[in-house]
């Protein structure tokens, strides 16, 4: 049996966790899909202080004002705030500090080349840990218009009470 299969050896059918496929999100930036048309998305890794790591692991982020910046090559995550851990000591991080992104040049070069083009922004959307590494998914899009939001909850709620209506049918 490889270490890449997903089954138990006694073949029950039970689905075993994959570590490389385990995530856990610590947050989510919900207004990101509210206030921007996201085109695209892309997974980058998160060059971090081991103090930001442990104060990730309980949960401590703020993804709300935070945006993606390419600057001399590198991409950087700017205005996240990752509080400082509680049980740290004088060597605790900084908690508005940029951070670096990690990514493949190919991937970067496509995400700066977006970012130049009118109205494009970059950003974060969900900080998780995937095989125990800290990961960014961030998105590229535009920012919505106040009337583009509008529309998009109005046909979020004829979509909500088109469900109900065929729900209350079938009770």
């Amino acid at each position: 049996m490889t270490g890449a299969s997903t089954t138990s050896a006694f073949s029950t059918g039970e689905r075993v966790s994959n570590k490389r496929d385990d995530r856990r999100v610590v947050a989510t930036n919900r207004r990101a899909r509210y206030d921007y048309e996201i085109d695209e998305t892309f997974e980058a890794g998160l060059a971090l202080l081991g103090t930001e790591v442990k104060s990730l692991r309980d949960g401590h982020v703020t993804l709300g004002e935070g945006f993606v910046r390419i600057e001399g090559g590198e991409a950087w995550l700017m205005e996240v705030t990752i509080p400082e851990y509680k049980y740290g000591n004088l060597n605790n991080h900084a908690p508005r500090r940029p951070r670096k992104l990690l990514m493949n040049r190919h991937e970067l070069d496509r995400v700066a080349a977006r970012v130049r083009e009118k109205g494009y922004t970059a950003v974060p959307m969900e900080i998780y840990f995937k095989a125990g590494w800290a990961k960014l998914l961030f998105g590229l899009g535009k920012g919505k218009k106040l009337y583009d939001k509008r529309q998009a909850e109005k046909e979020k709620v004829s979509r909500r009470e088109a469900r109900d209506q065929s729900g209350a049918r079938e009770h």
